[in-house]
């Protein structure tokens, strides 16, 4: 049997930069990327365009659908088949804040790790700030700060600070993932 590739959920509060860093571990993986965004339900995008946190009933639908992404499934969420697409990974963009959260994707998906981007609470806010067409307004940032259960010693996964570029936080995410996956 073809053992699975590694599902890594790269997370952390909005504007830490989970996309952008996401889709660059992606391309340097070769894997598909899935922003998990973009899988929320419409009533979920209404409530935090307005401004309204979601809470944790909204939030565990589409958590399953993350989940569900990460449990070897493809970026438009085939199943692959072949072993060899079986065994290739796949990276999602995706909050997921609090350790239930975490585990309700582990739970889909047991094999995933975790890319914690943290970053200065003015730092986060200021690009929350230049941010455009995005439907989570700045506002909400405080919210997410509150919530955010740092990654526990038991849960696998990297944490690594924001404030440098893109191409260097995407780096040491990949090597990590390598050294993890060898493992």
């Amino acid at each position: 049997m073809t053992r699975p590739g590694p599902a890594i959920v790269v997370m952390g509060v909005s504007a830490s930069g989970k996309s952008v860093v996401g889709i660059e571990i992606a391309r340097r993986l070769h894997f598909p990327f899935v922003d998990a965004d973009d899988l929320h339900p419409a009533e979920n995008v209404a409530k935090m365009s307005q401004g309204i946190p979601l809470t944790d009933a909204d939030r565990m639908p589409w958590l399953d659908l993350v989940g569900e992404r990460l449990a070897l499934r493809s970026a438009d969420g085939a199943v692959p088949d072949s072993a060899a697409a079986a065994a290739s990974g796949v990276v999602v963009a995706c909050s997921a804040l609090k350790r239930s959260y975490r585990d309700r994707l582990r739970a889909r998906a047991p094999h995933t790790v975790f890319v914690h981007l943290t970053g200065d609470p003015e730092l986060l806010s200021n690009r929350a700030l230049a941010r455009t067409g995005h439907f989570m307004p700045p506002a909400l940032l405080a919210s997410q700060l509150a919530t955010l259960e740092p990654l526990g010693d038991d849960e696998p996964g990297l944490v690594i600070d924001v404030a440098e570029d893109v191409a260097t936080v995407a780096e040491r995410a990949v090597e990590w993932a390598q050294r993890t996956d060898e493992g």
